[in-house]
């Protein structure tokens, strides 16, 4: 055989960038780690199984609206379920131990009085009041019928599970693989 010169040519092999966003990463992802992603945003089997089974999204807002819409629809021992896997958001560095010990106190008062976890969205906060806020928060629903608090804690929990969702889908490359799930409570 004999080489074919090519003359004043070069073939250049195509380059292909990932252009993928992290939403196609999720729309994608096997649905193990999509089920392992949704679970470290919401401590509900039901609504990660509802949520995942529902891919493709075709953009981060129908994502959100079927994801609230999930948590919309927890029965009562599903939304138990998810309380009782949450824990008090981190408070930021630097906080004093007295801070830290009302914290806690709040917190066992509230769990005495309701029987779980006092959960609240505190991810749009500056981290410097987060502190006040849950704080806050905890004194003022002490106060609510356990009926009313459950309502709440319910909505807080939506929100909590859509900041985090949002937050996995827009970290750092392929969110549905990330083995550094999202802190409870953030």
């Amino acid at each position: 055989m004999t080489p074919t010169h090519l003359t004043g040519q070069v073939a250049i092999p195509e380059q292909t960038r990932d252009t993928s966003s992290p939403l196609d990463h999720f729309n994608t992802a096997p649905l193990e780690d999509v089920h392992h992603t949704l679970l470290t945003c919401l401590h509900s089997p039901r609504w990660a199984h509802r949520v995942a089974d529902h891919r493709p999204y075709p953009d981060l807002e129908s994502l959100l609206a079927a994801a609230d819409e999930a948590a919309y629809d927890l029965t009562a021992a599903d939304l138990a379920a998810a309380l009782s896997a949450e824990t008090l958001p981190e408070l930021p560095d630097g906080t004093y131990s007295a801070a830290h010990t009302a914290l806690c106190a709040a917190h066992a008062a509230y769990e005495a009085r309701f029987g779980y976890a006092f959960v609240i969205s505190v991810g749009h906060l500056p981290p410097e009041e987060v502190l006040n806020q849950v704080l806050a928060g905890i004194r003022s629903r002490l106060t609510n019928d356990p009926e009313e608090e459950r309502a709440i804690a319910a909505e807080e929990l939506r929100r909590l599970a859509r900041e985090r969702l949002l937050h996995a889908v827009r970290g750092a490359g392929n969110c549905a693989t990330s083995p550094h799930p999202a802190a409870p409570g953030t």
